[in-house]
């Protein structure tokens, strides 16, 4: 935040009517960003979370269904994670906008579309990325999407499907030009998906193209990255994904393996009770090892006890184990 010309501190951007107080913002992360890691990321720092990647289908024909379990406990939010924005993903506009209004009542910030994810299950369906080939079709879902919801509405989009088709100014042109309130890029193409360099530069040609606020995403590896990518590009604020994982500590500056095992054990002990309740002991355990697996790889913990606390089924004897260093 910045203070104003009379003393007030002033919003890093606005999404909508809501104030967002600082640069750095969880990614939308699919298998990862659940309820219990947007609320520790919060704590530590994030300004601003997105849940991992929702199917549209998955909750219009739940409701209709009389519920859907898995799509209903991920569209569980608790006060301490928000502001929070929830992305959907769809190839239908139709039922993107059915979801897209069942969600807007469950009090999140705003409704983010995916344009970006390129994995062959989203994307082979016709969602994610592959929105990106048809620019019309883009501009007349968000135009959709503002008409009737009453929460802001962004986008996340990668650089194109590959070099040929970087068509990354044309689509965010039309989002924003259809009533969007940010937009957040992704500095590859779907083909590259995590491989190779993001561009900076082209995420820079899409902040200076549009008037709403652009969020930086691509190559934030430790905290170092955060200034280096803003000066580059000039945008509003930085996506971190990957870097936060075993690694909460990020958003206030540190990177993996500055802070004491010692102090880490306690985050990562109460990051796995969290699991445990919002998922039951048996998912919260499986759920929790993706997380776990980043904790320790800089804990110091030896490599064989490490096999250990991945490989343990039982909360309790995790518990001892990740407080004594390992299991016995």
């Amino acid at each position: 935040m910045s203070a104003d010309s009379g003393g007030n501190v002033a919003p890093a951007f606005r999404l909508g009517d809501t104030e967002v107080g600082g640069r750095l913002v969880l990614a939308p992360m699919s298998g990862y960003n659940d309820q219990p890691f947007r609320r520790l990321c919060r704590r530590f720092g994030a300004s601003l979370v997105y849940t991992g990647l929702i199917s549209s289908n998955a909750i219009v024909y739940g409701r209709r269904a009389l519920g859907n379990a898995r799509t209903e406990h991920m569209l569980q939010f608790h006060s301490e994670e928000r502001p929070v924005v929830c992305q959907l993903f769809g190839s239908v506009d139709s039922m993107i906008i059915e979801a897209a209004q069942l969600v807007e009542g469950l009090g999140v910030a705003a409704i983010d579309i995916n344009l970006g994810c390129p994995t062959p299950k989203v994307a082979g369906s016709g969602a994610g990325a592959s929105m990106l080939r048809d620019v019309g079709s883009v501009a007349r879902l968000f135009a959709g999407l503002t008409r009737v919801l009453s929460v802001p509405v962004s986008g996340k989009i990668r650089l194109g499907l590959d070099d040929d088709s970087r068509n990354y100014l044309e689509v965010a042109r039309a989002i924003a030009d259809n009533g969007a309130a940010l937009i957040a890029v992704h500095g590859r193409t779907a083909v590259q998906a995590y491989r190779g360099s993001a561009d900076w530069q082209a995420i820079a040609e899409v902040r200076q193209a549009v008037g709403i606020p652009v969020l930086a995403s691509g190559d934030v590896k430790e905290p170092g990255d955060v200034e280096r990518i803003l000066s580059a590009t000039g945008c509003d604020g930085v996506m971190i994904g990957r870097a936060a994982i075993g690694n909460p500590w990020i958003f206030q500056g540190f990177g993996r393996g500055e802070v004491p095992w010692a102090e880490r054990a306690l985050v990562v002990q109460e990051h796995l009770e969290m699991m445990l309740a919002f998922h039951g002991a048996h998912q919260g355990v499986r759920r929790f090892r993706k997380h776990l697996r980043e904790y320790l790889a800089s804990s110091g913990i030896p490599r064989r006890e490490r096999a250990r606390l991945l490989a343990c089924d039982d909360p309790e004897q995790l518990r001892e184990g990740l407080l004594g260093g390992g299991i016995p």
